[in-house]
């Protein structure tokens, strides 16, 4: 049954029916203090420069790696510092990956969103403790998930308390190593009542396809993105690094700084005729 959208609000992000496009993007996880603040005012101009609402992202800590020798991030002490730092200095919500439900209370102190990731997204104690914390709570679809089935996910929040969720459609399973993003799901989790994200970054990836990390296809992720708005996606979720090839993360599917303005701007405008439509 369809359940009327509740948009998500906060300070300078907005995503909902009939709403102007809304950005989440940063690098994959927290790396050089410098240059994350410095790309997260870039990215901010940009936005703001658009019209477009923005959120910077990034994690602390990116548990679901390929290899135990992947780069992890800076933990969860000095993770919260720079995320905190990046709010004040940049002047952005900011959003991050949550892992454990021990850990929501104190994400929640420093971020507007904590992120479920897509392999966690059934949960139920980590759900219901973002859901406690008071803020925004998005929820990636898992690869393995019917889009429907996330209509458990969002009770469990809610029923937490959770009054602002998101769900991101990130790509699901299409044998091994590669995903395929079916965009039905877009329509079927926006009747739950809640905007969705569409993640064009992490689905061009190639899961494991180098033997000790992910891969990806990052030429694809423009067409993905532009499928996603007009399918209607309230939003788009988008891995930006100044330099993909030195990233520590994901370093096979993210978006190069350079390529985020005419890319934005497009999305943008596509919202635009698509909130013209009698079905956005």
């Amino acid at each position: 049954m369809k359940s009327e959208m509740k948009p998500v609000d906060i300070e300078g992000f907005v995503a909902g029916k009939g709403r102007p496009l809304a950005i989440i993007a940063g690098p994959c996880v927290l790396e050089d203090p410098d240059e994350m603040l410095r790309t997260a005012e870039r990215l901010a101009r940009v936005c703001g420069d658009l019209g477009v609402g923005y959120c910077f992202k990034s994690s602390y800590l990116k548990d679901n790696r390929t290899s135990g020798a992947s780069y992890r991030g800076p933990g969860l002490t000095a993770g919260l510092d720079l995320l905190a730092r990046v709010r004040s200095e940049a002047g952005v919500p900011v959003l991050t990956d949550v892992h454990g439900a021990d850990e929501c209370a104190a994400v929640a102190g420093v971020v507007d969103v904590l992120q479920i990731p897509a392999f966690l997204c059934r949960q139920s104690s980590l759900l219901e403790a973002a859901g406690r914390s008071g803020r925004v709570v998005n929820v990636k679809k898992g690869q393995m998930v019917a889009a429907a089935d996330m209509a458990h996910a969002v009770a469990k929040v809610r029923d937490a308390g959770g009054e602002q969720i998101l769900l991101t459609e990130r790509g699901s399973f299409f044998g091994y190593r590669d995903l395929v993003v079916d965009y039905r799901s877009i329509k079927v989790m926006r009747d739950l009542g809640v905007p969705v994200v569409f993640d064009a970054t992490h689905s061009v990836q190639t899961p494991g396809s180098t033997g000790t990390a992910t891969g990806g296809k990052p030429e694809l992720i423009p067409l993905l993105a532009r499928c996603g708005v007009v399918a209607g996606a309230d939003a788009v979720f988008l891995e930006v690094h100044p330099e993909p090839a030195r990233a520590l993360c994901d370093a096979g599917s993210q978006l190069p700084l350079e390529r985020f303005e005419p890319l934005v701007r497009g999305l943008a405008h596509l919202r635009t005729l698509a909130n013209e439509e009698a079905w956005a």
